[in-house]
């Protein structure tokens, strides 16, 4: 492939997964790129301000960094039933949350996109207050009544039970129905500058990476664990299961008309910047 090249992904089970592989040096002919894992905001940062080669974003981010980024057909989170949830202390109907505070991870996800999307729809003329809060801390806030609602994504559908919390929405359910299409989470891009044969060896070692954790799921365990300490081995396994699926490997008509519907009613609503859709290509 050329000069190493700087790589930088979440510290979430489905990247540390999927990109074992290529970051460990066993795929030959691919040289290791040199590695940052960071959280999403972090990484959605860093692409903004054009900082290194290859990163996961947000689909959310994505608008604001086409110029100078591609989208990689590879190695993103998308899928069914894999959408973020809208959680209550108390079990309510949406009406309840009209003028009340609802904490969000950052306003640069598509959990926040499609929070807004839904609220457009549930809560017609009235407001609902946000506030950014540290994704960790989101549940307990709820939880303890520091906020109404909290939006929670990953790993949190299958703890949130363990904080005493109710489902009050399915923001990816209630996005499926409307579209009966995939839920883009996390894209994958490279910098354009990097030339069309460079970013397609990336795509191809990103693709391989892939078919290796597939193959042998047991190589990366620790590799996973390491970066998922606070998760119990159960939990990363779902993790992935739910999180790593064909979409990763190939994103494909229905998963680009995913992202180019998301994008859109987002850009109408002035969430993003207004693109070329023909960017997304």
């Amino acid at each position: 492939m050329g000069d190493s090249l700087s790589l930088a992904h979440s510290p979430c089970p489905n990247d540390t997964f999927v990109f074992h592989a290529w970051t460990e040096g066993l795929l030959p002919g691919a040289p290791r790129p040199e590695l940052t894992i960071a959280d999403i905001d972090v990484t959605n940062t860093l692409a903004a301000k054009g900082e290194l080669d290859v990163l996961k974003i947000s689909y959310a981010a994505l608008p604001y960094v086409l110029d100078e980024y591609a989208l990689l057909p590879c190695g993103g989170a998308l899928g069914h039933g894999c959408g973020p949830l809208l959680l209550t202390r108390d079990a309510c109907e949406p009406e309840a949350l009209a003028g009340k505070v609802v904490a969000i991870p950052t306003e640069r996800s598509t959990a926040y996109l499609l929070f807004r999307l839904w609220a457009e729809r549930a809560l017609p003329g009235h407001g609902v207050r946000t506030v950014v809060m540290p994704f960790h801390r989101i549940m307990p806030a709820v939880r303890d009544g520091e906020v109404d609602a909290g939006l929670v994504i990953h790993e949190a559908r299958f703890t949130f039970h363990g904080y005493g919390l109710h489902r009050l929405v399915d923001l990816g359910e209630a996005w499926e129905e409307r579209t009966g299409l995939p839920i883009p989470l996390g894209a994958i891009v490279a910098r354009r500058a990097m030339g069309a044969e460079r970013i397609t060896a990336v795509t191809d070692a990103i693709r391989a990476s892939v078919r290796h954790a597939w193959d042998d799921p047991a190589a990366s365990h620790d590799h996973v664990a390491g970066h998922a300490q606070e998760l119990a081995p159960d939990v990363q396994k779902q993790h992935i299961e739910l999180y790593v699926n064909a979409y990763t490997e190939d994103l494909g008509a229905s998963g680009l008309a995913a992202v180019r519907e998301l994008l859109g009613h987002a850009a109408d609503s002035g969430a993003v910047p207004r693109f070329d859709p023909a960017a997304l290509a």
